[in-house]
């Protein structure tokens, strides 16, 4: 088994986490949804104002690599993207401020469950010097488990992108190494902030989402017209061939970091 290191002052009581939820200023019923959730399990919510990236025009937009994006990821950033992108920023600097120890980050369309503070609870017992633990993820391929069992069951993926920052706990070294290295925007939010490897940080996830999703979630409130769909923001294939090596290179350093 592995070593779960030593205990420290990150390990807290389940019902003592506080949930830092990035919300729009426009959407008031995704915000009393997850409060409510939040309520019935006992748990304090923070409420997060998120960035509208549709609300800002591209040349205002601060902080971001167009070309390294497209580069890397064989497409144009979409508003939306952006404005996930500034929204976790924020949330970081929340947590950051907040001088908490430990703390989770939500975005508005999911649902907090009992197991949800349960799982960060547990795993930070076993390994209090984590930086990030992922509880949701859009896929999981190829886990190995790091310790713990049940709810509190953590590990790395050999495969990837998992995809997802829907929710995430984060030690408060860990929301400075996020914040400060990702400042420059160059990847969209959810693939850039779970390269441990790249950070230098100690990145882990659950095997399974510990969180519901709202039914609220089904519509987006992040692709809102057709400047916005994905597939238009797609270069031609030919120009891809750098992104197909940084995937790839990338995918040898994710497997080489879940098998440490």
């Amino acid at each position: 088994m592995r070593s779960t290191g030593c205990r420290s002052q990150h390990t807290i009581e389940a019902k003592a986490l506080r949930f830092f939820v990035i919300n729009l200023d426009r959407s008031t019923e995704r915000w009393h949804e997850i409060a409510q959730s939040a309520a019935d399990i006992g748990v304090d919510v923070t409420r997060v104002p998120g960035t509208d990236g549709a609300a800002i025009p591209v040349a205002e937009w601060r902080d971001v690599d167009h070309d390294r994006f497209r580069r890397s990821h064989g497409r144009i950033i979409l508003p939306g993207e952006y404005g996930c992108y500034r929204s976790h920023l924020a949330a970081l600097q929340a947590v950051i401020d907040s001088g908490e120890t430990v703390a989770v980050i939500c975005e508005d369309d999911i649902i907090l469950k009992p197991e949800t503070p349960a799982a960060v609870a547990a795993i930070l017992e076993q390994k209090p010097d984590l930086h990030v633990l992922k509880l949701a993820n859009h896929r999981i391929r190829g886990f190995v488990s790091h310790g713990g069992e049940g709810v509190g069951k953590f590990g790395r993926c050999v495969h990837g992108p998992q995809g997802s920052a829907a929710c995430y706990a984060v030690t408060r070294e860990g929301a400075r190494i996020l914040h400060d290295a990702l400042q420059t925007m160059w990847l969209p939010w959810d693939i850039a902030f779970e390269r441990g490897w790249a950070l230098n940080a100690r990145i882990y996830t659950v095997p399974r989402k510990v969180i519901g999703f709202s039914k609220l979630s089904r519509g987006s409130t992040i692709t809102t017209s057709r400047s916005s769909d994905y597939k238009s923001s797609k270069i031609p294939l030919f120009q891809r061939t750098p992104t197909l090596l940084f995937r790839a290179l990338d995918y040898v350093r994710r497997a080489a970091y879940a098998l440490r």
